[in-house]
């Protein structure tokens, strides 16, 4: 299957080889890791908010949306819930930070005004690790909500999609990870270790 160069990073038209097309799960490797000069601010209204945070923690989760998942995300990593915010912290250190939604349409289109803001240099000063994406229903994603979350993905230095938990549902919070859970928890412990070594 053929697709497109990242849209954010890339001129419209480029294509991507056949055999480097992008698969639905991208392995923790920088694509974009720092905000991008002459990107537009997205407007006032699509913005999320900033809130000085008290405390610190190792991972600071920011849900794009209500219901997007960050506290189940949080509770995963061992980090801290935002509250959908950018977090400031009183040290004025830099948070290293998770973004959070799901993969319907209103999630994903929040997530990529996250990014513009982010990208655009309009949030405040963060280590964004990259988007995680919580499929929102059971099942298999529809082709186009995996297609844009792909382009969503490609604003953010990294992109995790995870399916559908049936367990949370019924509120077995104990259920066993799957696979791709366990691969992201894995990628996400290495990139804050691998961040903490090389912070001088």
């Amino acid at each position: 299957m053929q697709q497109s160069l990242n849209p954010w990073i890339t001129s419209p038209g480029t294509e991507m080889p056949e055999e480097e097309a992008l698969d639905t799960y991208l392995p923790p490797v920088a694509v974009i890791s720092e905000p991008l000069k002459g990107m537009v601010e997205p407007d006032a209204a699509d913005r999320l908010a900033s809130r000085t945070m008290a405390g610190s923690a190792a991972l600071w989760v920011i849900g794009a949306h209500g219901g997007a998942g960050e506290s189940r995300i949080a509770d995963l990593l061992d980090g801290r819930a935002t509250g959908h915010c950018w977090p400031i912290l009183q040290d004025e250190s830099k948070p290293r930070v998770l973004l959070v939604c799901r993969a319907d349409m209103r999630g994903l289109t929040a997530a990529r005004s996250a990014l513009t803001q982010w990208a655009s240099g309009a949030a405040p000063k963060v280590d964004l690790l990259g988007l995680t994406v919580l499929a929102d229903a059971p099942g298999k994603t529809p082709r186009p909500l995996r297609d844009f979350t792909t382009i969503v993905g490609g604003g953010a230095p990294r992109l995790w999609t995870l399916p559908w938990v049936e367990a949370w549902r019924h509120g077995d919070t104990t259920a066993q990870p799957s696979r791709e859970y366990q691969r992201f928890i894995t990628d996400v412990a290495a990139l804050a270790h691998e961040t903490k070594s090389t912070t001088h």
